[in-house]
């Protein structure tokens, strides 16, 4: 029987006693060739698997930098993310102003969409790197079968020599340390790949949660531009007002507001206020002394101390010393006179009494001789009062002279009413009659 030599350095090599077989020959030139053909093929297969350990080392390198970009990303997407909250903050905060603010406002509503953009970028960078890793985490998938591949060669070239090479078991267990490490490598690419993804995740809804900062930002200035908006129209109907109030507290020319005048016209005068029919101002109301207030009425100061001839129920002072130019003897309205007249006039009436009422006198001689003394004539009707008789006395007969009394002085006597008819007597005669 024929069994097929195993490979070597020389070709068609069988075991049999015509070509130097093992078995029934003694030539063994052959079995150095095969051994170092053997050796050479574990060293090359463990070369291999230390290339692949290197390619998986790298693989794992760039798997870590890849998370660390993810990272990166994620980082830079949670800073665009507080810098559009910040942004909408202040764009809240610009809502309680005016004008000015929902300028500010509309900055940082500005801001916030371009925090968004940076978040859109930091999305797709988080994208490319989380790319980056799934393509290192398949370079080291490959380079894992590569070395898998390779440690099975030197695994069959490690049989095939067990007994004539130590080097080759040790190749065939470098190449097995190898197809473990790449496949560790394998899976922390894997590992990078998956943080990535949650990176770009995460990044994506920085984007989302910057977007709604974004409108929440424009909301705000929209609002605060309509604060401002209605700031100004306050303000343009407090400048009315305050027209108005100008008007109502100043104005002399005419009706304010086609309603009323001013107060300054009702209290000084004015356009259609001035000796205004049913109308007047409070000035000339108080001190208008040369003509009326209203076309009909006079002021107070007139009828206090005016002298108006057209004021013809007289002023107060005309009425307490005289009609005119406060001349006692002219009257003040009418036949009407002054109080200072009817005090003169009453002034001579006691003058004229005391001329012709004495006093108090015992006798009808002291009364006379009293009222010479003082340079006064004793005339028919004079009167005094006789304390001697208790009686008041009037002259019938004027003396002729003075000195001893020579005039005749007639009680008072009361009339004898005795024999008078009774009041019931008198009343029944007169219903009798």
């Amino acid at each position: 029987m024929t069994t097929p030599a195993r490979p070597g350095s020389f070709t068609g090599a069988t075991d049999n006693n015509a070509t130097g077989g093992l078995f029934t020959d003694t030539l063994i030139d052959g079995i150095p060739d095969i051994v170092g053909a053997d050796v050479s093929a574990a060293q090359t297969a463990a070369t291999a698997a230390a290339a692949s350990e290197s390619a998986a080392a790298s693989s794992e390198t760039n798997a870590a930098t890849s998370a660390t970009n993810a990272a990166t990303s994620e980082t830079n997407a949670a800073t665009s993310a507080t810098a559009a909250a910040n942004s909408a903050t202040n764009a809240a905060t610009s809502a309680s102003t005016t004008a000015a603010d929902a300028a500010t406002a509309t900055t940082q509503a500005t801001a916030a969409g371009v925090s968004a953009t940076n978040a859109a970028a930091s999305q797709t960078a988080a994208a490319n790197s989380a790319t980056s890793a799934a393509s290192s985490a398949t370079s080291a998938t490959g380079s894992a079968n590569t070395a898998s591949t390779s440690a099975t060669a030197a695994a069959n070239s490690a049989t095939a020599a067990a007994n004539s090479a130590t080097a080759a078991g040790t190749s065939e267990t470098n190449a097995s340390t190898s197809e473990t490490n790449a496949a560790a490598s394998a899976t922390t690419a894997s590992t990078a790949a998956t943080t990535a993804t949650t990176a770009a995740t995460n990044a994506g809804a920085s984007e989302t949660n910057a977007a709604s900062s974004a409108t929440a930002a424009n909301t705000s200035a929209t609002n605060a531009a309509t604060s401002a908006t209605t700031a100004t129209t306050q303000a343009t109907a407090a400048t009315a007002s305050a027209t108005d109030a100008q008007e109502w507290a100043v104005q002399t020319t005419g009706i304010v507001d086609s309603t009323d005048y001013s107060s300054k016209a009702w209290a000084v005068g004015g356009t259609g206020v001035s000796q205004a029919s049913g109308g007047g101002n409070a000035k000339d109301w108080a001190t208008e002394t040369t003509t009326t207030a209203d076309n009909t009425e006079y002021s107070a100061k007139e009828y206090a101390v005016g002298i108006q001839a057209g004021n013809t129920s007289g002023s107060a002072k005309q009425w307490a010393l005289g009609g005119g130019n406060f001349v006692m003897a002219t009257p003040v309205a009418g036949s009407e006179y002054s109080a200072k007249y009817w005090a003169d006039q009453a002034a001579s009436s006691v003058a004229n009494f005391d001329e012709k009422y004495y006093g108090n006198y015992a006798t009808d001689a002291l009364a006379e001789n009293a009222h010479e003394a003082a340079g006064k004539t004793v005339t028919i009707g004079d009167l005094y009062y006789n304390t001697t008789d208790q009686a008041v006395k009037y002259c019938t007969v004027a003396p002729s002279g003075t000195g001893a009394p020579v005039g005749t002085w007639v009680a008072i006597a009361a009339t004898d009413t005795s024999s008078f008819a009774t009041k019931g007597f008198s009343i029944a005669m007169s219903i009798a009659l």
